[in-house]
């Protein structure tokens, strides 16, 4: 048995995640975990919320909440939307928690004190109205390359060049929309430059025959234009302080930060277990192997700047793989989340019920693993159809129904064996072990490509022997065939579990079969005699209707982003002073909240007003799920008449703010308050 720490790359908590996120990094490591672990295998498998940064403070900004309120919404959205898509982590941590406080400064420290860092003083833009400095996603300006007057301080989303604040024309600040100043600061930096002579460059090299050509190429580029040192820290108010007396104000830089989260949410796993010391072997015996799965945009850190962290460190391993995929676009065009050009992993779960192993199946087979891919609704549907419903569903139900109309569905006996069986057999024999090398070598489409290509087989055995034309004639034969096909069927149950776990359990209660796992293949697992559980279609076909809905969310997206902005409402009439006076608007806190069943639109909150906690129906579904905004702190008119909505008396109303996407946001104070304080 090998000892394996499988990383999937921590998603920002500044919003949820998208199938561009499971095609990079998740799926292909849940279905590499999921093999490990059907042979026997001891592994971990580690994510979180990389929940600091400046994407978090936009987002907060963006919401009028604290960046705290904002991961904790986006953690728990995240969280959830992994576990209905069956992605089963060990841990799913987050780096807000104080272990990963307490483990980042530690292991900052613990550089600090072996003289790893250089200290560089520099020139870095400043926000006199703010009194901060400002991270490159607050500087705005017009873009060197292709002129776009909207470009960020670190890249231009309109012609992808990656840029630096100062390269900006006429920037300006995005908190006060000022022209910032240049201003000194001192920060800490990694010698990237030194480590590449003294070891990483050889060591990368090392890994040329066994990394993934795509992510060996972007290191030997990195290299060939030589690393430059790279800053550590950061002026900002949100992440892991500095542990130095003269680092007030600063904190440490994200990158630096979120890969210690996988050791740091290593270190809980074990705390959980309480076995405070189960973590270390996982990360510091070399006979563990490290594989960290992410993104493309990922390739950089992990390949060179983790493993410098953790070399310069000095007590742990290093990767020994770091398997990354290329970008998925969607519809012909890049995923974008500032554009809401995406498919949302909790809204497509939402949309299609029970279909989880679907849209894995699909962005397996479309999965961008040596250049960009695109995914679209019609594909989806066609490889649901055609190949789930139609191959594999098709050849599982024949062979269920068969058994079940000539032998009361229990494993008829095996007679003698012809070369058509014989062909079958050794096909299916075959199987496991073409299926799980693709998988060793994370060439998961491959996989799936024999797994789909199995059940094929499977439909042209019983196109050959037709044993509903023979059963009145030869039912020893009859016997003989579907015993070999429900071989088959057993095996596909057992070998489709990394890749449609959802379905494998589905067909495993309809085989009746139990405990069986991959190292037990080839082995047959139904013996003559055995009593097969009930049959049920595995898929069902997807309509035309169902896919034209999720392409018009698309197109109304497009639309939305393509309107220079909203027109906004007339003023509504004058009011006095005094009649202003008359609403009482109070701040509370949601403490419930859940669907209004028959409804698209309506939330049922219970609120803590400071008054009193009262039901407010909300028309604000689309916006939230509902799990999300407990806890979340809202301004409500506390005074507005009752009224019945639904059958449930709401007493109340809270604010929202629109903006000119007409997504909506609530109105709340940027610090916490205590409920029931006045809004006048």
């Amino acid at each position: 048995m090998s000892r394996y720490l499988v990383t999937a790359a921590l998603p920002y908590a500044n919003g949820p995640v998208h199938i561009g996120h499971l095609a990079g990094a998740y799926l292909p490591a849940d279905i590499y975990v999921r093999y490990l672990r059907a042979m026997g295998n001891d592994v971990a498998f580690i994510c979180g919320s990389d929940e600091h940064g400046v994407p978090i403070t936009i987002r907060a900004k963006k919401e009028g909440i604290t960046p705290q309120q904002a991961v904790n919404k986006y953690h728990e959205i995240i969280k959830k939307s992994f576990a209905d898509f069956g992605v089963q982590f060990d841990i799913y941590h987050r780096t807000s928690d104080p272990v990963h406080h307490r483990t980042a400064a530690d292991f900052f420290k613990k550089l600090y004190d072996k003289g790893e860092f250089i200290i560089e003083e520099s020139e870095q833009y400043f926000d006199e109205e703010a009194g901060m400095f400002l991270a490159d996603r607050y500087i705005t300006g017009t873009c060197p390359a292709c002129s776009n007057p909207n470009a960020y301080g670190d890249q231009c989303e309109k012609c992808g060049k990656s840029l630096s604040p100062k390269e900006l024309i006429q920037p300006h600040s995005q908190l006060s929309g000022k022209p910032p100043i240049l201003k000194s600061t001192k920060h800490w930096y990694l010698p990237l430059d030194r480590y590449q002579k003294e070891w990483l460059e050889k060591w990368i090299l090392s890994h040329k025959d066994d990394w993934k050509p795509n992510v060996f190429g972007q290191c030997k580029s990195w290299m060939d234009q030589g690393l430059q040192p790279r800053a550590v820290t950061r002026d900002l108010d949100w992440g892991v302080p500095v542990p130095l007396p003269d680092a007030e104000g600063k904190v440490l830089y994200v990158w630096f930060d979120a890969p210690i989260g996988y050791i740091s949410a290593t270190i809980a796993l074990f705390e959980q277990r309480n076995d405070p010391k189960g973590w270390e072997k996982y990360w510091k015996d070399s006979e563990t192997r490290l594989i960290n799965f992410i993104g493309k945009d990922n390739i950089v850190f992990h390949c060179i700047i983790f493993p410098a962290m953790l070399k310069a460190h000095g007590d742990y391993i290093l990767p020994t793989n770091v398997p990354a995929n290329e970008f998925l676009n969607l519809e012909g065009e890049k995923i974008s989340t500032s554009r809401n050009w995406a498919v949302w992993l909790n809204e497509y779960i939402q949309d299609f019920p029970g279909k989880e192993d679907v849209l894995r199946y699909v962005l397996c087979a479309t999965a961008p693993e040596t250049k960009d891919n695109d995914f679209t609704w019609k594909d989806f549907q066609a490889r649901n159809n055609s190949e789930l419903v139609a191959i594999l569903g098709n050849f599982v139900n024949r062979t269920l129904v068969l058994t079940g109309k000539y032998f009361d569905s229990k494993v008829p006996a095996k007679g003698v064996l012809q070369t058509v069986d014989k062909a079958c057999i050794n096909a299916m024999n075959d199987a496991p072990e073409k299926i799980g090398q693709h998988i060793q070598h994370y060439k998961f489409r491959e996989a799936l490509f024999e797994l789909i290509d199995l059940a094929r087989t499977g439909n042209k055995y019983l196109a050959e022997t037709e044993p509903w034309k023979l059963y009145s004639t030869d039912p020893s034969r009859v016997a003989t065939i579907l015993a070999v096909a429900l071989e088959l069927t057993s095996k596909l149950a057992i070998l489709m579990e990394p890749f449609m776990p959802f379905t494998a359990e589905r067909l495993k209660n309809m085989l009746n079969l139990k405990n069986a796992g991959w190292k037990d293949l080839p082995v047959s697992q139904l013996p003559e005699g055995h009593q097969l559980g009930e049959a049920s279609l595995l898929f069902e076909k997807i309509e035309d209707e169902a896919i034209e809905k999720q392409i018009q969310k698309l197109a109304s997206s497009k639309s939305s982003n393509s309107s220079q902005q909203k027109s906004i409402s007339a003023q509504k009439s004058s009011t006095t002073f005094d009649q202003f006076q008359t609403m009482d608007i109070r701040i509370g806190t949601i403490l419930e909240a859940e669907r209004v069943p028959k409804t698209d639109k309506l939330l049922k909150l219970t609120i803590d007003t400071g008054i009193d906690k009262r039901t407010v129906v909300s028309g604000i579904a689309a916006h939230y799920q509902p799990e999300s905004i407990v806890g979340q702190q809202v301004t409500i008119l506390v005074n507005l008449e009752p009224r019945k909505i639904k059958g449930i008396e709401s007493q109340g109303m809270i604010l929202m703010a629109e903006n000119e996407s007409g997504e909506l946001s609530f109105i709340a104070p940027v610090k916490p308050v205590n409920n029931g304080g006045t809004v006048s």
